[in-house]
């Protein structure tokens, strides 16, 4: 048995309930200034996600186990997990092999980053409703759909789940992530109709066309990557970095997605905070930005033919 810190041991013989791991995790958040953003954006998030997801109690349900007092096991492994975040400075979902999106479980680990795509969200709602024209507006209609850098996998279940006679084909550089992605995908219901494919973006499709492409690539300019927070470091840099203006591969995705897009299709592209850069240099391009519940210009829609 691995012998505990002084703060650990500590923790485990004073603390006893769900309630005081809840509090202790909260204070000793805040005093180590963490980072978020890995599914949470607090101190207070951070430590109930930890909490519950450590005791497979149900991750938005606090309350009702709060006073639940804890077997030592779970007294000791709240405590390492507590520590660990503050000392190694891992996102919680690395700790925990697990990440929700929309409340679907997802494994991951240091091979991919923890999902986080505003994507999802849209692939959730009514994504098509406020777009122009309606070649795309039934759900139903939408028989392919491409997920370009697909890291986790996560966004390939969601199109799965969203587009229900879709096949997906999901494309990633990393064959360490592609491991990843396929586990999610076996694990879902869905893997009869997702392919993992590895390759450059489009180069392992040949001619292949769809209704549909999605991607989230990597869009952190160089400055950013060089003043990414500890809880970023631990994420692959492969998924991160977009180059000097962090746009080199959204452009790429630009000029090739033409000949990978039916007639009637569409891109749908996560580019964080680069639309300024991106419609100055593509200023013909009549972009439809997708505002979600916790984004503003940072996802764009173009149709096939204006690409």
């Amino acid at each position: 048995m691995t012998s505990q810190s002084p703060s650990t041991a500590a923790s485990v013989a004073e603390l006893v309930t769900i309630r005081d791991f809840f509090r202790f995790a909260i204070s000793r958040f805040n005093a180590a200034e963490l980072v978020y953003g890995h599914g949470t954006t607090n101190a207070l998030d951070e430590a109930a996600f930890i909490v519950l997801e450590a005791l497979q109690l149900p991750i938005d349900k606090l309350d009702p186990f709060l006073d639940a007092r804890l077997t030592l096991a779970e007294r000791q492994r709240l405590a390492a997990l507590i520590e660990e975040r503050v000392t190694t400075r891992k996102p919680a979902p690395y700790l925990l092999g697990r990440a929700y999106v929309g409340g679907i479980p997802f494994h991951v680990d240091e091979r991919v980053i923890v999902p986080r795509s505003y994507i999802g969200e849209l692939l959730r709602g009514d994504v098509f409703a406020s777009l122009p024209g309606e070649a795309l507006a039934d759900p139903a209609a939408i028989t392919s759909v491409l997920d370009l850098c697909t890291g986790s996998g996560c966004l390939a279940v969601l199109a799965a789940a969203a587009f229900p006679r879709a096949r997906i084909d999901a494309v990633d550089l990393s064959a360490a992530a592609l491991e990843v992605a396929r586990r999610n995908v076996e694990e879902s219901s869905y893997a009869a109709r997702i392919r993992l494919l590895e390759g450059d973006l489009f180069a392992p499709l040949g001619a292949e066309r769809y209704d549909l492409v999605l991607t989230n690539p990597p869009y952190v300019d160089a400055q950013g990557m060089a003043e990414l927070p500890p809880e970023y470091r631990h994420e692959p840099a492969l998924a991160l970095a977009g180059g000097e203006d962090g746009l080199d591969i959204v452009r790429r995705i630009l000029g090739e997605a033409a000949a990978h897009l039916d007639a009637a299709g569409g891109l749908i592209c996560e580019i964080g905070s680069g639309r300024a850069r991106l419609e100055a240099d593509f200023p013909d391009l009549p972009f439809v930005w997708l505002d979600t519940e916790e984004s503003s210009g940072e996802v764009f829609w173009l149709a096939a033919a204006d690409l």
